[in-house]
């Protein structure tokens, strides 16, 4: 798109760590030192357009997907919200997806995963015990709920409508919907939803951001990217007590790798991702669950913040998964 309409040339990085390279190539070109050369340009590719297929047009309205309605309703420990604090490294360092922080943080070859990955990784984490970098915290709750049509919605202790959620619908295939994982109002059936939000707090961040105002940015993207993936692991971590506490842990996978791939009862939705991509509901679950108490807050543009924080739906169902569904018109 950009070669389009710029005349000049146009050079693409993969990640950040590619971007400063590319940055570095051009200041030494600039500035003339010797050796110093741009990588040579690549030859743009464009895509093939196939002929578009003409298909019938899928029904239209709130049909249901063919999602089970007769599985069991797990009985949660309790109704409400609880939040927990000081949550210690050690309890959700091993959920840290080491893959996703070399490659997709780090921009780490995986010849380089265990030499420079994980050495550097062991200093990071030094680092951060050391100077109390970290302020783990979570508040979660259950609720009860039934599902209408696209609609989850959220009862009160009295089975009064509390809040609902609108999400959207696959136009064709299953037709799934996030809402088809709850029992449906017409069952006469009450379901539970879980929803937590969690945070490694605001003082990783702040060093970040001294980091990039040194100019150290090498060490900026690293410590930035590790702090987000503490957050994840972190959400990880909690959820995997959630099935727990749901009773629904049984299903769990043996590895890690299991355990990333969601080869487990469940799924956890967060705001933003196709199956749920309206961020204002993030308002709706902070009402629920007031992360203000563990320090998170959201922003004019329903951010949250710390950065290193996140929030998620917590699905108990068995065919629960994650998919694509359009937005709704």
């Amino acid at each position: 798109d950009l070669h389009e309409i710029y005349d000049g040339e146009v050079r693409y990085a993969r990640d950040a760590f590619e971007g400063l390279r590319l940055m570095d190539a051009l200041i030494g070109v600039k500035r003339g030192v010797p050796g110093a050369k741009l990588p040579e340009l690549r030859q743009r590719r464009v895509r093939a357009t196939a002929a578009a297929e003409v298909t019938e047009r899928p029904e239209e309205g709130h049909v249901r997907s063919d999602v089970a309605t007769d599985n069991p309703v797990p009985t949660p420990p309790f109704w409400g919200t609880r939040v927990s604090k000081g949550i210690q490294l050690k309890e959700y360092a091993s959920w840290l997806d080491e893959g996703a922080l070399f490659k997709g943080q780090w921009g780490l070859t995986k010849d380089l995963f265990e030499t420079e990955g994980r050495t550097r990784l062991r200093g990071w984490l030094d680092l951060l015990r050391t100077r109390n970098l970290l302020e783990a915290a979570v508040v979660h709750g259950y609720f009860p709920c039934v599902s209408k049509d696209d609609d989850l919605i959220i009862l009160d202790e009295h089975g009064a409508e509390r809040t609902r959620f609108a999400f959207p619908r696959q136009r064709r295939g299953r037709r799934l919907c996030l809402a088809d994982f709850f029992r449906p109002e017409e069952s006469g059936e009450t379901d539970v939803v879980g929803f937590q939000v969690v945070t490694v707090g605001s003082r990783i961040g702040e060093e970040t951001a001294k980091l990039f105002e040194a100019n150290a940015y090498r060490d900026y993207l690293e410590l930035h990217g590790l702090s987000v993936q503490l957050a994840e692991a972190l959400a990880e971590y909690w959820h995997a007590r959630v099935r727990a506490e749901l009773g629904i842990a049984g299903a769990d996978p043996d590895s890690l790798d299991g355990m990333f791939r969601t080869d487990y009862q469940g799924c956890r939705y967060s705001l933003g991702y196709p199956a749920c991509p309206d961020l204002e509901d993030r308002a709706k679950i902070a009402t629920l669950l007031e992360p203000e108490r563990i320090g998170v807050r959201l922003s004019e543009e329903f951010q949250l913040h710390p950065e290193q924080s996140t929030d998620a739906i917590v699905v108990h169902h068995p065919e629960a998964g994650y998919f694509n569904a359009g937005r709704r018109s």
